[in-house]
């Protein structure tokens, strides 16, 4: 078995040519949160809890761009695959449009109504405070990063997922260096603490922004057709909502529910609140595996599809689902190693603590499932336009399980903080034998270009 797993070298050499970068930019993404923990945790317990809770407005803001880049990646790297530039470049104007309004609209939420925003996760006083500092500062960074996820996806799709990587990467240690300056007031600057986080994001996502725009202009890399931006394609515009608003219901349902799981811990009390904190960075980090094999294995399964092999798409999709699962169990050691770490080096309450070590060892068993799921239903079905069975198993498993047991078991039945975590853990872990029978059904092996003339 692990002979013909591992036996294809062209095809592991194209998946670690797409997943490196895409890995590495998750990771650099997720470092963003662990630095402002681990700053503001350094300043004030209450101000990392804030931050955390005051990000989930931009985590439910990244689930309806993340619907909009991921239709484009689908229909973007089968035609791709196919060659059809053109095409590619309308998709491009298309998802433009759709995340430029997104943008707008959150940006308009947090800089001018921070405070029923941060009302629907916490009911401390304090955090709210906090909260409101932090978004009218960040919700101005809100109106580019739709912009800039357009421009890395077209990049990943179109062979340059190494230059996604440096762009994000060097967002990131921007952010990260002045994360430090402004939080800390270093080199004569004034201590701003979690203004500062704010507003060391919000200069990053210009660079990262401007970064994208001036390397969409050298030569081999794809730039917005201006001239076709509000061209409408009729038929290319039903491929994209037909891939697109499924993925949009899973991810408001993933991601409604999975802010709501923040929400539960923010009314359990300040212990629970910083707990989750620090778990929810971890395991932001060491998700970026299966993140990169998701992303750069879509894009495989998608580029074969499109150029009309899809016996090819249909092997490269068994190879990929072999490797979710061992991502999953080196997932799981990775978690249950850096436990005594995470403990050891983060500074809680001694209430916090205790909550904190039990939530590394359920996340530990969560890490499977999650694993599996992101790079199954997220790499191999998404590539193929399979993108509703993902809205479907989320309404079961997790607004039908998950929600309603952590909702009880927080407002109405007083259960202990890590009962109700795990309540939160159980929708990734029980989709898998869902998620594995529809593998095998094989319809995601299906190629959804089309001719599309001069349109």
């Amino acid at each position: 078995m692990k002979e013909r797993l591992f036996s294809d070298k062209v095809f592991y050499r194209k998946l670690v040519h797409l997943t490196a970068p895409i890995a590495l930019q998750s990771l650099m993404l997720a470092s963003v949160a662990a630095a402002d923990a681990v700053m503001l945790g350094s300043v004030a317990q209450n101000s990392m809890s804030a931050v955390s809770l005051a990000t989930q407005i931009q985590f439910i803001q990244n689930m309806i761009l993340t619907s909009v880049v991921a239709a484009a990646v689908i229909l973007g790297a089968q035609y791709w695959g196919r060659g059809d530039v053109r095409t590619v470049n309308d998709i491009f104007c298309m998802s433009l449009r759709y995340c430029g309004v997104t943008s707008i609209l959150f940006f308009i939420g947090c800089v001018f109504f921070p405070r029923y925003l941060m009302l629907i996760f916490t009911n401390e006083e304090e955090l709210i405070v906090i909260g409101i500092r932090y978004l009218r500062i960040a919700g101005w960074s809100y109106l580019l990063t739709g912009i800039s996820q357009c421009y890395l996806a077209v990049m990943k799709i179109s062979e340059h997922a190494s230059q996604t990587a440096r762009i994000s990467s060097g967002a990131v240690i921007i952010n990260i260096v002045l994360n430090a300056v402004f939080i800390f007031g270093l080199f004569g600057f004034p201590a701003m603490e979690v203004q500062g986080a704010a507003l060391a994001t919000l200069i990053a996502r210009i660079v990262e922004l401007l970064w994208c725009v001036v390397c969409s202009y050298r030569k081999g890399y794809i730039r917005p057709d201006w001239s076709r931006f509000f061209k409408k394609n009729k038929l290319l515009a039903a491929d994209f909502r037909k891939c697109m608003l499924p993925l949009l219901g899973a991810s408001l349902f993933w991601g409604v529910g999975f802010t709501s799981y923040s929400a539960f811990m923010g009314h359990m009390g300040m212990d629970a609140t910083a707990a989750n904190s620090v778990a929810a960075v971890v395991r932001d980090l060491i998700c970026c595996l299966c993140n990169g094999i998701s992303s750069g294995g879509g894009i495989l399964v998608g580029n074969e599809l499109g150029a009309g092999n899809l016996k090819k798409a249909r092997l490269y999709g068994d190879r990929l689902m072999k490797l979710a699962f061992l991502c999953g169990a080196l997932s799981t050691v990775i978690m249950l190693a850096v436990t005594p770490l995470v403990l050891r080096f983060v500074r809680l309450t001694d209430g916090a603590q205790k909550y904190l070590m039990g939530m590394m060892v359920i996340m530990a068993v969560y890490m499977i499932g999650r694993a599996v799921n992101t790079v199954i239903i997220n790499g191999i079905f998404a590539a193929g336009g399979d993108t509703i069975f993902d809205m479907y198993s989320l309404a079961v498993t997790m607004w039908g399980i998950a929600i309603p047991l952590a909702a009880a078991g927080t407002f109405l039945l007083d259960w202990p903080v890590l009962v109700v975590y795990a309540c939160t853990c159980l929708d990734e872990v029980g989709k898998i034998p869902w998620v594995m029978i529809h593998f095998k059904k094989y319809k995601w092996v299906k190629d959804l270009t089309r001719e599309m003339g001069d349109s």
